[in-house]
């Protein structure tokens, strides 16, 4: 099958929706699809290239921009390629808040190919100000043009649900863009020592850029609460700190690093800055319990929960909005009540004096991880474009 990829970001560009695209081209390719990457032009990169080791993977950076020109470009192309599908991977900071991509064609004659919008989140465009419900009708508006929409995680498909067809929604996971595979010769008490981490202390580890629905806030109280009780801890953020596509990242990182000061953690907390994959798998594998206190609550839309799983980390992080039966608390990970640094205390003071408890979570985020293989992610996928 030929395949397009739609992605606002893509590697080298920081942030999760490109690493997503990158590791399901990979996936197709490896199943034996054509696949082609359709993505914005970058002075970073060439205009068009090969994935690594994937020559069934061919990535284009030939869009000039995500503004309202962008479909005639995108089908342009997919008409040159013989593409038989188009798959856009939607996030709304990817295509730089604009809500051209939202503009789903319709299929005009046999040129055309079908058209599937992923669903990464569904945040809303900007289009002006006061547009109020207006963005979310784009949205609604995308996922209806579509001749199918995927999304990623159960809240998603809850709410999209109720506004198209549940004939029309498939709920098909991400999987995580860091493969458990540190440096060769790894060792993890020099790479703790790296940090200026001993092996008595406790390493927290946080994977990801900053976001105000992360609880980076909320993180940071909960560490200066351990070290006022005499607990040894040290946290390590890990990757890169606000990404390429989110604008506001940098304004909530800002905050997070003003209350770093006045709370006096500057020797707590360290920062490995964006790191090739194996590099993050070394430093994750160093932490002792990967902290992720999401404040809408947890969800396998969240790349970086799945690269703490893959690692097989004991994970503190929070309550999900709806029921979510694959979250086990206390067999998998441990759940908090959200925006609540005590919870996070308390659950990490019960690691750090629990062995059986850590390796059970353990045991389970290992088992939990293998429902979310990039294999299974590609073949769901193939099997709804085979549909179309």
């Amino acid at each position: 099958m030929y395949i397009g990829l739609i992605t606002g970001e893509y590697p080298p560009m920081q942030g999760g929706v490109g690493d997503f695209t990158r590791e399901l081209g990979q996936a197709l390719a490896d199943l034996g699809h054509e696949v082609h990457v359709l993505t914005g032009v970058s002075s970073a990169a060439p205009r068009v290239s090969r994935g690594a080791g994937h020559v069934s993977l061919t990535v284009h950076r030939v869009v000039d921009g995500w503004g309202w020109g962008c479909w005639r470009q995108v089908l342009a192309m997919a008409l040159e390629l013989g593409l038989e599908v188009l798959d856009v991977q939607y996030q709304a900071a990817a295509y730089g808040m604009h809500p051209a991509i939202n503009f789903v064609p319709r299929r005009r004659g046999r040129d055309q190919p079908p058209v599937v919008a992923t669903f990464h989140d569904l945040n809303v465009p900007y289009l002006f100000p006061k547009a109020g419900l207006l963005r979310w009708w784009v949205v609604r508006m995308m996922a209806r043009r579509a001749d199918r929409a995927i999304v990623t995680n159960q809240e998603d498909y809850v709410r999209l649900g109720t506004e198209i067809p549940s004939k029309h929604v498939r709920l098909i996971p991400i999987g995580s863009n860091i493969p458990g595979d540190p440096p060769p010769g790894y060792d993890r008490d020099i790479e703790r020592t790296r940090w200026g981490v001993g092996p008595d202390d406790l390493l927290l580890g946080y994977f990801g850029f900053l976001n105000e629905s992360k609880g980076g806030e909320e993180l940071m109280r909960a560490l200066a609460l351990l070290v006022e009780a005499g607990v040894p801890a040290h946290l390590l953020m890990i990757g890169g700190r606000v990404g390429s596509s989110d604008p506001t990242n940098e304004a909530y990182a800002e905050r997070v690093e003003s209350l770093i000061g006045k709370l006096g953690l500057g020797e707590r907390v360290h920062w490995t800055g964006y790191s090739r994959p194996e590099e993050v798998s070394a430093t994750l594998l160093a932490t002792d319990v990967c902290v992720m206190p999401y404040r809408d609550g947890v969800s396998f839309r969240r790349g970086t929960l799945h690269a703490c799983l893959v690692h097989g980390r004991p994970i503190v992080t929070t309550r999900p909005a709806l029921p979510l039966p694959q979250a086990r608390d206390g067999e998998n990970m441990l759940l908090v009540k959200p925006r609540h640094p005590e919870g996070l205390v308390e659950a990490v003071t019960r690691l750090a004096s629990d062995l059986a408890l850590r390796e059970r979570l353990e045991a389970g985020a290992l088992a939990l991880a293998a429902e979310f293989t990039w294999e299974r992610i590609a073949r769901q996928t193939v099997a709804l474009f085979g549909r179309l």
